[in-house]
């Protein structure tokens, strides 16, 4: 008799994309990509100067189109190829860098570079490749282009999504992230009490291992295809 498949439900963060050269959210000094975090991922940032915040995401853009998925990714993606497992990954991340890995299931809680909102209707598009301010929304002609991207103070997309995948999962895996932004920082504390194992895989100890059935650190180019290989085996 076939065993029934596994659910798994993996968070991903800045961690992952990091080794694929794409900068981590923040450094030490509170400053992102040089700029001050309330300058350019808050609403009342690009309030003030939306030509700053799209001058910062067309940069971050680039860079994310030139870099190339790394083992991590490629390694998930096998994971999900596989008939025995139904994985659903939760990134953090706005890159596309798991799409281009070769996973599809994929739900980008904070939004992505490669999408374009309307300020005024809501309508959403495909971001081009530069984007301004002045560029009117194709659905209401409003000159209120904004990236499609969750900025600090607006609420993550598809959590009711997400919070009933998680507690009907097998299995619960964050990799690359510091555990220290709500809500996906609480993953691991709802998954618990669903019953759910969990596991960390990080660069370092993140604020919440402690919760956390099992931890194992060091590069997610080394961790996750390791794990990966172990459950494919």
């Amino acid at each position: 008799m076939a065993k029934p498949v596994q659910k798994i439900v993996i968070l991903t963060g800045a961690g992952i994309s990091a080794e694929s050269g794409i900068r981590t959210f923040r450094a030490s000094d509170g400053l992102w990509e040089d700029h001050r975090i309330e300058d350019v991922a808050t609403p009342e940032g690009f309030e003030a100067d939306p030509e700053l915040v799209h001058e910062f995401y067309n940069m971050r853009r680039a860079a994310s189109s030139a870099a190339q998925p790394n083992a991590a990714h490629i390694a998930l993606a096998r994971l999900a190829a596989d008939p025995r497992y139904e994985v659903l990954i939760v990134t953090q991340n706005v890159d596309d860098l798991h799409e281009r890995g070769g996973s599809q299931n994929v739900i980008h809680m904070h939004g992505s570079l490669y999408g374009a909102l309307c300020h005024a209707c809501g309508a959403r598009w495909p971001a081009p490749e530069v984007m301004q301010a002045s560029t009117p929304c194709p659905e209401c002609g409003q000159r209120a282009t904004r990236p499609d991207i969750v900025w600090f103070g607006e609420m993550p997309y598809r959590m009711d999504e997400i919070w009933t995948a998680l507690r009907a999962a097998d299995l619960f895996v964050s990799i690359g992230t510091s555990g220290n932004v709500y809500p996906a920082a609480g993953f691991v504390q709802d998954a618990s009490r669903a019953g759910v194992a969990t596991l960390e895989l990080n660069l370092d100890p993140s604020s919440g291992t402690s919760r956390f059935d099992e931890s194992r650190h060091g590069p997610a180019t080394e961790l996750v295809p390791d794990w990966v290989d172990k459950l494919l085996a």
